[in-house]
């Protein structure tokens, strides 16, 4: 938000109401069913095909073993918008993490016995003093905000999620970072025991694991960059990178990578996986861009998943920088962005 005369404007990366999709939403599949009229041919469709077309208004389809817990923090007013967002059990049922499979329920239901504790968290490379940062470091030791962020995913699909944490620049400043720095890489847990699209080429979508992530050192150190260690007020479900991810709102989602355990400052840039799987399709930069199309589809409009299912999805026009070009269009002066994509 910003002040203008003594008026209260909306910057252009706030959430709008018209965005927000509520929370609470009916859980009786039957009656959705025989509502629309299928009768006998509803109940016939398997219960996943049912998810997929109606949604269950909502149906909570996961019972996780995995425990979250509530976080103590404080909501940044800046990213905060005027209403609930896209609701938690699609948040954390319809996601891409391919160490657990490549169809969007696989991680919530491959995930559910991922063990986090214990978790490191190394920070090293360019800079003046290496950090090893356990889970109590993540949730306890930083200073823990809320911000509402829109995800829009390189598929043409896209959320909005209150993610919990803390900016990323807050971190690499406290490692100091060392002023030959051009990079930051990140890195993936990597554990085929726990993650099987990881033993799987088929599984894991063809990547080469541990899956790697990389910014220029001035994305990194922009605030808009953030880590997150929780969503909705807890701490992050493994489907949604537990313990700890990585959030950059202006670029397509694959950027924004999970279950981190290494951030290695550098002084050249890095290999990152999908670049590395498809270079034609998937550029370093990755920024969200209506005007440059994946090869195989339009990057011009967004299906926004909130209340409902497949009839209900709203699709709407994608903005540039996903709408943060207001904090982040001066990193890319001077670059020609359809072809640095």
């Amino acid at each position: 938000m910003k002040f203008t005369k003594g008026l209260l404007q909306r910057a252009s990366w706030d959430i709008k109401d018209a965005e927000v999709t509520p929370e609470a939403v009916f859980n009786d599949r039957r009656r959705i069913v025989k509502a629309m009229g299928l009768g006998a041919l509803g109940a016939s469709i398997p219960g996943h095909v049912q998810a997929g077309i109606f949604d269950l208004f909502g149906e909570n389809k996961t019972q996780s073993p995995f425990i979250t817990s509530s976080l103590s923090f404080t909501t940044n007013q800046a990213f905060a918008g005027q209403g609930i967002a896209t609701p938690f059990n699609k948040v954390t049922s319809h996601n891409n993490f391919y160490e657990f499979g490549t169809s969007k329920q696989d991680p919530s239901e491959n995930a559910q016995g991922f063990k986090i504790d214990p978790w490191k968290l190394v920070i090293e490379g360019e800079v003046e003093q290496t950090l090893t940062l356990d889970l109590d470091d993540l949730t306890k030791l930083m200073v823990l905000e809320e911000r509402t962020y829109r995800l829009r995913c390189v598929e043409a699909w896209s959320m909005v999620i209150p993610w919990v944490g803390f900016p990323l620049a807050t971190l690499l400043k406290k490692a100091g970072v060392k002023s030959n720095a051009t990079h930051v890489a990140f890195e993936t847990l990597f554990d085929p025991e726990q993650m099987p699209g990881q033993k799987s080429r088929l599984m894991g979508g063809g990547i080469h694991y541990p899956y790697v992530e990389g910014l220029t050192i001035n994305e990194a150190m922009n605030d808009l960059s953030f880590l997150a260690v929780g969503l909705y007020g807890k701490t992050l479900p493994p489907q949604n990178g537990a313990p700890i991810r990585l959030v950059v709102p202006w670029k397509y989602g694959f950027k924004s990578i999970k279950s981190i355990v290494r951030i290695r400052v550098m002084d050249k840039q890095p290999p990152t996986s999908w670049n590395q799987l498809a270079s034609h399709e998937y550029g370093f930069y990755a920024n969200v861009n209506p005007d440059v199309d994946h090869p195989r589809w339009s990057q011009a409009t967004e299906r926004r998943i909130g209340e409902g299912g497949l009839f209900s999805a709203k699709r709407i026009n994608t903005q540039m920088f996903n709408g943060y070009g207001e904090q982040v269009a001066d990193l890319y002066q001077g670059l020609d962005l359809k072809s640095h994509f």
